[in-house]
């Protein structure tokens, strides 16, 4: 179970994003008391937590309902993790995530935690996307201990983020914004070869249900 566990990990490390985390935490906290800093913190990754488990346990069955194939929403969800894969090596505000009008919204609210941390910066389209691709074929029935495991990689990446927030003002003093928007490029290099793979993995099985 390591290998999945760490093949997982490493795909939703990179989607989530946590270094992205710092600078929009330290900004939307600015002024705020530890106290403050911390409670929204623990709540926006509950939530987050909240959202992925639910879709980790219920997404497969949703498209099955809706008629749409594992195959044709990996094809998709290439095409959108690529997406957010260009925003990130490019540096640019990821409009995959939120808009500046949401930004906006965002520094009016005296809760933060729900928005737009928990969604859309930690269970964004992109984070869900990634987990229905992989929590897809894993039934919790059947594939206990798979989807043990693959809940875990996520959680342990929510625990990272967790950590990120608590030390924003640490680590924003520390990386800088060169360092954040290089450590983001080097990600979205990564994420950009992964979502390549779920396009070609999608037309592939397609192709091979057709011809069969």
């Amino acid at each position: 179970m390591l290998e999945p566990f760490l093949k997982f990990f490493v795909v939703f490390f990179v989607v989530v994003d946590p270094i992205a985390l710092v600078p929009v935490f330290a900004g939307l906290t600015e002024g705020a008391t530890a106290a403050y800093r911390r409670r929204m913190a623990i709540k926006s990754v509950l939530v987050a937590a909240a959202i992925i488990i639910a879709f980790a346990l219920s997404g497969a069955g949703f498209l099955a309902k809706m008629g749409i194939s594992i195959d044709s929403f990996r094809i998709f969800g290439g095409v959108l993790l690529f997406l957010v894969a260009l925003e990130m090596v490019f540096a640019r505000e990821s409009g995959t995530r939120t808009s500046t009008d949401e930004q906006a919204e965002s520094r009016r609210r005296a809760d933060i935690s729900v928005f737009p941390l928990a969604f859309p910066f930690m269970s964004g389209p992109g984070a869900l996307t990634t987990i229905l691709l992989w929590f897809g074929p894993v039934s919790v029935l059947q594939q206990p201990l798979m989807f043990a495991t693959l809940l875990a990689a996520a959680l342990a990446v929510l625990a990272i983020s967790l950590l990120v927030m608590l030390g924003a003002d640490r680590l924003t003093r520390l990386l800088g914004v060169t360092g954040t928007n290089v450590v983001n490029r080097l990600l979205g290099v990564v994420l950009g070869a992964l979502a390549v793979q779920f396009v070609v993995d999608g037309v592939r099985a397609s192709f091979g249900v057709a011809a069969g």
